[in-house]
């Protein structure tokens, strides 16, 4: 069967997460039933990571096998009247035909993701749900510094959530970086693969870094106490944008 490697974008506003559940729609339900209006199959798609109720995607990629060979353009703009016609906030970006042994989860090298954070005195009108509104002022090169002692091979268990069901805690953190661009604050982290939660577990800790009231050495500290009791508050999901994925 014709595989299809598909970059699909996503406001997770209205989902339950990108998976598919019995107790809402998902963007992975969104795009198997798009598939299945256009072509009548059912399909089983797989994504390169999940992302929780509320995160959003803008390069999360997916493959699909179909029966027929398609045009990949055509097949793209396809896709998209059925998903807009069904009034989902899923987008293809692109479909491109690839090997049988192409796997959107196994074969990817290395992840992107990006963390925001509104940081001003007045609520966000227009990014509402897709920001992370902090009222206080934050050093964002605080932040940074803090973010740098993260960086590399570490047992990330004080970082990911209680119901994580990756078999090993340990795992390589390429790049956390923090920068400021006006009220906007920017967590850019990548990495083979990322533990459950465990980004927005950094971003609320590099908050605490960023408030003064936690050191340097304090977030070492939380990381080298492998114990989830010494993380700092979890962000919400509303920050965080699957941004991009390596092959």
């Amino acid at each position: 069967m014709p595989r299809y490697r598909m970059t699909v974008e996503y406001d997770g506003l209205p989902y339950v997460g990108w998976q598919r559940q019995e107790n809402g729609p998902s963007a992975q339900g969104a795009i198997e039933g798009a598939i299945f209006r256009l072509t009548g199959e059912t399909v089983s798609i797989r994504g390169a990571g999940r992302t929780d109720s509320g995160v959003h995607a803008r390069g999360q990629v997916i493959h699909a096998d179909l029966s027929r060979v398609w045009v990949p353009e055509k097949l793209c703009t396809a896709l998209n009247a059925h998903l807009g016609q069904a009034g989902e906030r899923v987008s293809i970006l692109e479909v491109m035909a690839v090997a049988d042994d192409f796997d959107a989860r196994f074969s990817a090298t290395r992840r992107h993701y990006l963390y925001r954070i509104l940081c001003r005195r007045a609520p966000p009108a227009l990014e509402a749900g897709r920001v992370w509104w902090v009222h206080r002022a934050l050093d964002a090169g605080r932040m940074h510094d803090a973010a740098q002692t993260l960086v590399g091979k570490h047992d990330f268990t004080t970082f990911r959530s209680v119901h994580c069901q990756a078999n090993s805690p340990v795992r390589t953190l390429d790049r956390l970086d923090v920068t400021r661009d006006g009220d906007l604050i920017e967590i850019r982290a990548s990495a083979q693969s990322f533990l459950h939660n465990q980004i927005r577990s950094l971003a609320g800790t590099l908050k605490l870094a960023g408030e003064g009231k936690w050191s340097v050495e304090d977030v070492r500290a939380a990381l080298d106490a492998r114990d989830r009791r010494a993380c700092g508050p979890v962000a919400p999901p509303d920050g965080l944008y699957f941004m991009q994925v390596d092959y």
